[in-house]
Formats: structure tokens, sequence, C-alpha cells
């Protein structure tokens, strides 16, 4: 077993659209970024990658490649899990903390969990996505951003 933990965070730009966990939530902002800017599956690839020891999202993906340039996080997260079944593993479950302060996140964990878990080829029992605020405090607290964490296990 294979323990790997990842995490992401953007700032807020005006405009755009605004995607996490691979669903698009209404609000006025996006994440600035090279791809979608989906802080959540990024930091799920990260985990997922760094579990399998090859390293992280930014070495197989690089933001200097135009090839990546406003891609779907959910193809990224795919690709990263064909690198990591290729090392003879397979995922056992996810667990992921949404920080943001706003927009409101709770309407849309449920499907966030269920792109995930197909993305990962796993049932959502197997996948659990929430969210919390950081009661105002620091840059997410002041509605600047978002920030993701998750923890991910393997089974080799």
């Amino acid at each position: 077993m294979r323990i790997g933990q990842g995490f992401d965070a953007h700032a807020f730009r005006a405009g755009g659209r605004l995607v996490l966990g691979g669903v698009q939530i209404p609000w006025e902002s996006s994440l600035e970024a090279h791809s979608d800017g989906d802080v959540v599956l990024h930091a799920v690839c990260d985990a997922l990658l760094g579990a399998a020891g090859l390293g992280d999202i930014g070495r197989h993906f690089p933001p200097s490649d135009p090839t990546y340039r406003g891609i779907d996080s959910r193809l990224l997260l795919r690709r990263s899990l064909e690198l990591v079944a290729g090392e003879s593993y397979r995922v056992a479950n996810v667990d992921i903390t949404i920080i943001a302060q706003a927009p409101r996140l709770a309407p849309y964990v449920e499907t966030m969990r269920e792109h995930i878990a197909a993305d990962l080829q796993v049932s959502t029992r197997q996948v659990n996505v929430k969210a919390t605020t950081t009661e105002h405090l620091g840059f997410t607290g002041r509605e600047e951003g978002i920030a993701a964490l998750a923890v991910i296990l393997l089974d080799g």
C-alpha cells in the first residue's frame, strides 16, 4: 500500500468558468491557471502521482507546454491514473478537502464525487469530498482564491 498527498491553490480572476472536481460551479470568477484551474483535481493528481513515486502534476503536464493550455483537468486525472496503473497500482480510496470561503460548494459535492470516481475507475464509496471555510482567515477567507488537499491510498 502507498499513501500520497496533494495540495493546490489558485487565485480568483474575473470572468471565465469556475470548475472544481470536474463540475462547473456558477460563480462570477474563475481560477487563474494554465489549465482549467481545477484545484481539486490538481490536488488529486499530485496525491496519485506522489503515492506511486512518479513526481507531480507539473512534471508530467508542465505549464510551459502549450498542449495543456486550458485543458480539462479530468483528462489530466485520467492520464495520471494511467501512469499509476502502469506501475501496477490501483486506487483504494481518496479523501479531498476543498478550502473556500465562497462559493458555497455543498450542492456540488456529490457530483464531484461521481466525476472523480468515474475518472479513477472506482466506486463513489471510495471517494470522499468535503468543503470547509477558514472562517474569513487567510487568502481563502478573504475570497481571493481556493485551495484543495487530497490524500490517496493505493494498493499495489
